[in-house]
């Protein structure tokens, strides 16, 4: 990954870059997931260094799942 990934402000950046392969992306955001990058006091935040500010877990989970999508934009069945 020799790639600069501090260009990616949010999660959702992330996701929805063209110029990044699905396996990257996931890789990018679950170490963005990752406890590791736990907000001290604020555990629904992760502070990954490449990122200016916080961002919601939450959002990182949903971009997770954005990039698990079908082209189609329906929700793959298990």
């Amino acid at each position: 990954m020799s790639q600069p990934f501090s260009r990616y402000l949010h999660p959702f950046d992330v996701a929805r870059s063209p110029s990044l392969e699905p396996e990257v992306k996931r890789a990018i955001l679950a170490s963005w997931a990752s406890d590791q990058y736990a907000v001290r006091d604020h555990p629904a935040l992760r502070k990954p260094p490449d990122l200016e500010s916080p961002v919601s877990v939450d959002d990182v989970l949903a971009a997770m799942h954005l990039v698990d999508q079908p082209q189609s934009g329906r929700p793959t069945v298990q």
